[in-house]
């Protein structure tokens, strides 16, 4: 299990986050940025598998302690939230609280999350390596010349929040970039690696499929693996 701990952002303002620490000392870190839903259980046990598996994970509470499992009001607090500001001061500092702590430092995010995660590739240059899982902000937001860290995602080819004409506009962008990436397109749908997407609780057109998040997981512990030791 994990603890809050609070760290400072660029500008010195202070967040809070949830640290989850793996028994090794002195291991490298990931920052893990949340869905739609808020600093919430299943984002803390995303956290707690990163541990699990030797890396330092944090994740910081983007929404200053709300979270929702309401799709309505997951939606209120999402459009409330400054991206700009998420990205160049909560998630990069971060990353550089993790930097003080670990010798090298990755990045992921979920939906929202993986929105975010795009947006600060560009501006935390203390990355060493980003996973993207199926999120993207509008592609004139992107700019791909300043991303300098090798980037993984994990995209569903029938996803109806992100849909994946915008995925290929994104390559597009980053090999004109020269930036280093590999995806990977799964037949699924959004959210395939939360594995709160079942059943009857589930929002439209979110599907859990857990064979498709294993080969996921598989593939981005493989290349955090290779680029954070």
């Amino acid at each position: 299990m994990g603890s809050i701990v609070t760290f400072n952002r660029p500008d010195g303002k202070t967040v809070q986050g949830y640290l989850a620490e793996p028994a090794a000392a002195n291991a490298p870190a990931i920052v893990v940025i949340q869905e739609w839903w808020g600093l919430n259980g299943q984002i803390k046990g995303v956290a707690d598998r990163l541990a699990a598996a030797g890396y330092q994970a944090l994740v910081p509470d983007l929404y200053r302690g709300k979270a929702t499992v309401e799709e309505e009001e997951a939606h209120h607090l999402m459009t409330g939230l400054d991206f700009g500001d998420a990205a160049g001061q909560d998630i990069r500092g971060a990353v550089q609280f993790l930097k003080g702590r670990a010798p090298k430092v990755g990045l992921t995010g979920y939906c929202m999350g993986g929105a975010l995660t795009l947006l600060a590739a560009t501006q935390a240059t203390e990355l060493d390596a980003a996973v993207v899982w199926y999120g993207c902000p509008p592609l004139d937001y992107i700019d791909a010349s300043k991303i300098n860290i090798p980037l993984q995602g994990h995209w569903a080819t029938q996803d109806q929040f992100f849909n994946i004409e915008t995925v290929d506009g994104l390559e597009a962008k980053l090999t004109a970039a020269g930036v280093q990436y590999e995806f990977h397109r799964y037949l699924a749908h959004h959210a395939f690696a939360n594995e709160t997407a079942v059943g009857p609780g589930r929002i439209a057109a979110t599907q859990y499929d857990p064979v498709w998040a294993q080969q996921a997981w598989d593939r981005a512990l493989r290349f955090f693996g290779k680029h954070l030791g």
